[in-house]
């Protein structure tokens, strides 16, 4: 979530093909609200493992576009184009506007609470993104970085109350305000290289989850389950630690 696009700016005049792999790399990223449409119509007409197959692909994307434009230099090559400002808008459709909707469709709360669980999402998140510190100087998310997405599969493949799931919602949106360090797996400089295996092996399980669905073992939920917990832990022993340093 909120990759940030930038690199420092000089007076070299870009080339046509530099100009043009700037350019692919923002349409890259534009591509993203693509992948939130299809989403949409998936769980509008309850497809839900093309759902998430959008999904994937959006976080995918996501997970790849800022180095993507860091490499070809998008702020040097076209500074008149806001890449950071596009990114934001696609990770708000695709990490909090998405999921909202699929937890309301999907019937995942209670009913009569479904929408205002929803908007605790939508709301919480429209505050996070509009913080200039949502991602700190040393590379950590400031709060519960909006993984709606991620929460929102979660929930389907558990099949828990949707009282629970309610509360879950509740909790979440309250912590998007609580300003705990989470880690940016590929970025933080905190244990990187086990932060990073622990990251790889969630994401298989996260995608073995999804391809068996709804046939899901127990021990690859609670695996990947255990591997969420690992990085919250994580986060929090880096929290402490950042604070301690500082002080």
């Amino acid at each position: 979530m909120q990759d940030d696009y930038g690199a420092h700016l000089t007076n070299e005049q870009p080339t046509a093909q530099q100009k043009l792999l700037a350019w692919s790399a923002h349409i890259f990223t534009a591509s993203g609200a693509i992948w939130g449409l299809l989403t949409l119509l998936a769980i509008t007409n309850g497809e839900w493992k093309a759902a998430f197959l959008w999904i994937s692909v959006a976080i995918l994307i996501d997970s790849f576009d800022g180095y993507l434009a860091r490499r070809v230099r998008v702020k040097e090559f076209i500074p008149e184009f806001d890449g950071a400002l596009l990114d934001n808008m696609l990770d708000y459709l695709n990490y909090v506007f998405v999921p909202a909707y699929f937890l309301v469709q999907a019937n995942l709360l209670p009913p009569s609470v479904s929408i205002l669980g929803a908007s605790l999402i939508l709301l919480a998140s429209s505050y996070q993104f509009c913080q200039s510190d949502a991602k700190t100087d040393d590379h950590y998310f400031k709060g519960f970085p909006s993984y709606w997405n991620i929460l929102a599969i979660y929930l389907l493949v558990l099949e828990l109350n949707p009282w629970t799931n309610f509360i879950v919602v509740v909790i979440l949106a309250i912590l998007v305000f609580v300003p705990i360090k989470y880690i940016y797996p590929s970025r933080t400089n905190f244990y990187p290289m086990i932060n990073l295996a622990a990251t790889a092996l969630w994401a298989l399980t996260f995608v073995a989850i999804m391809l068996t669905y709804p046939n899901n073992p127990s021990w690859l939920l609670w695996l990947s389950l255990l591997l969420a917990l690992f990085y919250t832990g994580m986060s929090l022993f880096a929290t402490f630690a950042t604070r301690k340093q500082a002080a």
